[in-house]
């Protein structure tokens, strides 16, 4: 058990900046500079696909193979949900300088789903380069 959470420390990691980052009070903006309209919602795909892909590349260097197995994609797939659903509410009951949004939850979820697909389909084509 410890093994596994040492070789998940990049996504612990990354999963506090996420926390910090989706939390703290930012500047009023009016679209102008460098954000944008929808910046927020590319921000939520981008942090979730970078931790999807953390938590891949964790559970890779735990098992010692890049074997592809379904209860590891569901796996991430939940901890994602808990820790964007989580993020939500937060925002929703106790950052309220933030808004809680389900576009947020739904971004969050597409990055991880990216990252999932990501994973099946450079498996698969490793899979067939070696199986040729």
């Amino acid at each position: 058990m410890f093994e596994a959470l040492k070789q998940q420390k990049w996504a612990i990691f990354w999963t506090l900046v996420v926390l910090v980052l989706c939390n703290i009070r930012m500047p009023e903006t009016k679209g102008d500079g460098f954000f944008f309209e929808g910046f927020d919602k590319m921000t939520h795909l981008g942090f979730f696909f970078i931790l999807s892909v953390l938590l891949f590349y964790g559970k890779i260097k735990y098992q010692h193979t890049f074997a592809f197995r379904t209860l590891t994609i569901f796996k991430i797939l939940v901890i994602n949900a808990i820790i964007g659903g989580g993020i939500e509410l937060l925002q929703w009951k106790v950052f309220t300088y933030r808004s809680a949004e389900w576009w947020d939850f739904a971004c969050d979820m597409l990055g991880a789903c990216m990252a999932v697909f990501s994973y099946v389909l450079l498996h698969k084509l490793n899979f067939d380069e070696k199986k040729n």
